[in-house]
């Protein structure tokens, strides 16, 4: 491609129809497509310099002019997207509707597997539901004249009454052995007594917005335009602040143009969308390309939001959405730029990030520090846990104090509070004796962080997970995602630049890891069947730190039961941590309920790294649990799952009377057979043929109707 057949800000001659109005759903469940086009007569040309204006001017006082790139060509997800785990519901009927939803729209029906509830109560704690061709006929069964319909599919999801009195997903298997049959899930005894309402209600929240655009041309702009990008750290606004755009360099908004249409011209799955200010000129810009858009279907429950370059003053604002993969990597979920930090930039972000996920918030959001984007995540994702990255915790509260004639002992005294402290009455009683000590109780920046200390404290995060993106063990920490090649004085040119070939290099370590992992088998360190378990099912990285549990349940030399309580028993482990048992002995308490299979422990590493601890695994080991019990073996880590990173398809149902949704829905299919024929060659010539012959078929249908 040539630069002459770029699309740029400066083309000429868009013809753009002034009367065509355009609504988005953004994250609406139930709309099939992104767009529902009124046309009223005007025809209206695909160049690439037509962009969509939103109308949030109610919600952002004159934040009236986002665009967004008008070829995309991706619509809403399905009504009910598959589940996850960490999806949390109000009720049990509740997490049971959306199941059986999800499998009416998908094809399947449901039954309950199993359900346990409290000894001498008939209060439900889980259930296992299945899929209704789970298992096979008893031999009873077989001898009736009944047809088989079991194939002893796996599909299934397990749930658990947690601490919140919510209801949350557990385990998910998603893979059935059986084709799917619409009709016959249709009239199975579980779809059938679903209430009217049961749809309406069975929804995990989604964030919903309901917005108006309109399409706009983006006016030619040029760097003389452009004003300063000073952030806005408390969130005020004024018309200052609104008139606010991108400080660029002279020829940087055509080559902002230029990579978005080139990006987009070569894969249509790619989205981007810019928010311009009262002016007409460029204020904000998110994009994210088709690979990360899938990614975050198998790693969006856990994502960090790295605005190191926004907050530090780099020539270019850029933040980013990374989560962390399978081999414990950094994975790049989306890109932007941002003219300030202000609480209106932030929902305008977070509000294009959230439309692209199909209105699937994370689990859990970890960011810095910053008032204007605490209060934009509570708005946007307010279900999700938020966390402030303890890393920039602990510094801050360090560099206030450097200072301070006794600094190296009360660094010490401060990460032993933070690391160590197991409840959380023992961290507050902790942080009292430590600021008493050193007669610092009254430092205003110490007080202020301690009333943020439910978003940093590991103590307060243990019902959190993390999927070890967290650094809740002193020193561990996802490494962010552009590290290294981004830098203080990076233009704008050489950041397209690098952004493609980091993006290839990080791909081609996932290809090799995959593979590694795939084709080797792991050294075991100890006779341990754990260890044996695991090293067939996980990929190397995350194996190799399991191991590191099962090597160190040496180390814990006693264990006595301290409680029990029908089902459930609480034991006390006793860990050596130095070269003799006796020296520095540190003391688990771990409850292990025998009827769920269900281990915790105080150390809670199962949700901050994403594997049983020592402690635990010393508990099912003395409760003669002879496997890993299956809700703690997680499919984000497995090597034998195989991800496409193609986009998740929308529904099936598609109202063939309507040209709009029958173009989307085949584009959309045909893409995923065009990714998924890029995977080998095998793939590639099946694909093809795949293609030839469907053709075929087709042009002969046509002859006969003509």
């Amino acid at each position: 491609m040539t630069d002459d057949t770029m699309c740029s800000l400066h083309d000429k001659g868009l013809s753009l129809s002034p009367n065509l109005d355009i609504a988005i759903h953004v994250g609406s469940p139930n709309s099939e497509q992104l767009l529902e086009v009124e046309d009223e007569g005007n025809g209206l040309e695909n160049e690439c310099g037509q962009l969509f204006e939103i109308d949030g001017s109610e919600l952002e006082n004159g934040r009236d002019e986002t665009v967004a790139n008008s070829h995309s060509r991706e619509s809403q997800g399905k009504d009910y997207l598959p589940p996850v785990v960490g999806m949390e519901f109000d009720t049990y009927d509740d997490s049971y509707n959306y199941y059986n939803s999800y499998a009416k729209e998908t094809g399947f029906a449901i039954r309950v597997k199993s359900s346990w509830t409290k000894r001498n109560s008939k209060e439900k704690r889980g259930a296992v539901l299945c899929c209704n061709c789970e298992g096979f006929k008893t031999v009873k069964e077989a001898n009736s004249h009944r047809k088989e319909t079991r194939t002893g599919c796996l599909a299934m999801i397990r749930l658990r009454l947690v601490e919140s009195n919510r209801w949350r997903v557990d385990e998910v298997k998603l893979e059935h052995n059986h084709s799917f049959d619409l009709e016959r899930a249709q009239n199975s005894k579980s779809h059938k007594r679903m209430d009217s309402g049961a749809k309406r209600k069975s929804e995990p929240t989604l964030d919903v917005e309901v917005r108006t655009i309109k399409l706009y041309r983006m006016p030619v702009v040029d760097a003389s335009g452009y004003g300063s990008s000073n952030s806005n750290e408390g969130g005020t606004s004024s018309n200052i602040i609104f008139s606010q755009s991108l400080k660029l360099k002279n020829g940087d908004a055509e080559l902002i143009s230029n990579y978005m249409c080139r990006s987009q011209l070569m894969n249509p799955n790619f989205f981007y969308v810019m928010d311009l200010n009262d002016d007409g000129q460029l204020r904000n810009i998110f994009w994210i390309n088709s690979r990360s858009r899938a990614a975050y279907g198998y790693f969006g429950d856990v994502v960090a939001f790295d605005s190191t370059c926004l907050s530090n003053n780099y020539e270019i604002p850029l933040v980013a959405f990374v989560g962390v993969n399978h081999h414990g990597q950094s994975v790049l979920l989306g890109c932007g730029l941002l003219a300030d930090e202000t609480y209106e930039t932030y929902i305008w972000l977070f509000r294009a990030w959230l439309t692209c996920m199909s209105g699937r918030p994370p689990q859990t959001f970890i960011t810095n520090q910053c008032k204007a984007m605490q209060s934009a995540i509570a708005d946007v994702f307010p279900r999700a846990h938020h966390r402030i990255c303890l890393s920039q915790v602990v510094q801050s509260i360090l560099g206030c104090l450097v200072q301070f004639q006794e600094y190296v002992a009360f660094q010490t005294g401060l990460n032993k509070v933070i690391y160590n402290s197991k409840t959380v009455d023992e961290f507050e009683r902790d942080w009292d004796d430590l600021t008493q000590q050193f007669g610092i109780q009254n430092h205003e920046k110490l007080q202020a962080w301690h009333e943020e200390r439910e978003h940093w404290a590991p103590v307060y995060s243990k019902d959190t997970f993390f999927a070890g993106i967290s650094d809740y063990e002193k020193g561990e920490s996802v490494v962010p995602f552009f590290k290294g090649h981004v830098h203080q004085q990076t233009s704008l040119k050489d950041f397209f630049e690098i952004y493609e070939l980091v993006m290839q290099k990080k791909h081609k370590i996932e290809a090799l890891d995959d593979l590694e992992s795939r084709d080797s088998s792991p050294l075991l360190k100890t006779r341990c069947y754990y260890e044996l378990q695991l090293s067939k099912l996980y990929t190397n990285a995350i194996f190799r730190k399991f191991q590191d549990e099962v090597v160190m349940m040496s180390s814990c030399f006693s264990i006595t039961e301290i409680q029990a309580s029908g089902s459930i028993v609480t034991y006390m482990v006793k860990e050596g941590q130095g070269e003799e048992l006796g020296q520095d002995v540190t003391h688990f308490e771990v409850m292990y309920d025998k009827v769920g299979a269900e281990v915790r422990c105080v150390c809670s590493c199962f949700n901050f790294k994403g594997y049983l601890c020592r402690h635990a695994l010393c508990i099912l080991d003395y409760n003669a649990v002879e496997e890993i019990p299956c809700q703690y073996i997680l499919s984000r880590w497995r090597k034998d799952f195989t991800r496409f990173y193609v986009p998740q398809l929308s529904s099936d149902s598609v109202d063939i009377t309507n040209p709009v949704q029958c173009f989307d829905h085949l584009y959309k299919r045909a893409m995923q057979v065009v990714e998924e024929g890029m995977i080998s060659q095998q793939h590639y010539m099946l694909a093809w043929q795949t293609f030839k012959e469907s053709l075929n078929k087709i042009r002969l249908v046509a002859d006969k109707i003509e």
